[in-house]
């Protein structure tokens, strides 16, 4: 295995997790990177650097994170958007992965890319659960903004330094089990 193909897995397992906060910004940060040729592409997936897909994505990006900010939306969104944000990242890393065989392809796509989008938005859907549980829905906005700087920031991190938005990610996933096992050490008691 080449650097070359260890960094895109890097890159698409970046974008696949930021794929769990919004499903379109990190579509839309690969087809910036696409269209201004900072990163390669799967030769199929050539279309995703297009203007035409470069305008439709940034609309989506830009109507999503909105949308999140609406109260009760956010809730109808992240029924929608769970298995959305598992199709996303199994594409967006089947789209980032150069030079490997197609079964190789697809198999990292749906397990790492698909596994990691799903497993972050089905989290996102419980931190705002217990968000509109705790606080009536007042703190949802400020946790749908939160989750659009992830998505925004994660995938800046994932294109221009994989290594470091996989540093990221780990760190993000002890903080996350942490995170767990203090709310379930505190439910005990």
């Amino acid at each position: 295995m080449t650097t070359e193909m260890i960094l895109s897995i890097f890159l698409g397992i970046g974008l696949a997790a930021s794929s769990g906060f919004r499903v379109f910004v990190p579509l839309f940060a690969l087809s910036c990177a696409a269209y201004f040729h900072i990163i390669p592409l799967n030769d199929s997936w050539q279309w995703v650097g297009s203007t035409p897909a470069l305008i439709i994505l940034g609309v989506a990006s830009i109507a999503e994170s909105i949308s999140y900010l609406i109260p009760l939306v956010d809730h109808l969104l992240d029924t929608v958007a769970v298995p959305l944000a598992g199709i996303a990242g199994t594409l967006v890393m089947a789209s980032t992965l150069t030079d490997m065989s197609p079964a190789m392809t697809w198999a990292l796509a749906i397990i790492a890319g698909g596994g990691a989008a799903a497993t972050i938005k089905g989290t996102a859907a419980t931190t705002r659960v217990a968000s509109t549980a705790t606080t009536g829905g007042l703190a949802n906005p400020a946790v749908s903004v939160a989750e659009t700087g992830t998505a925004i920031g994660l995938s800046a991190l994932s294109i221009f330094s994989p290594i470091f938005a996989m540093i990221a990610l780990v760190i993000g996933l002890l903080m996350m089990i942490w995170v767990v096992i203090m709310v379930k050490n505190r439910v005990k008691r």
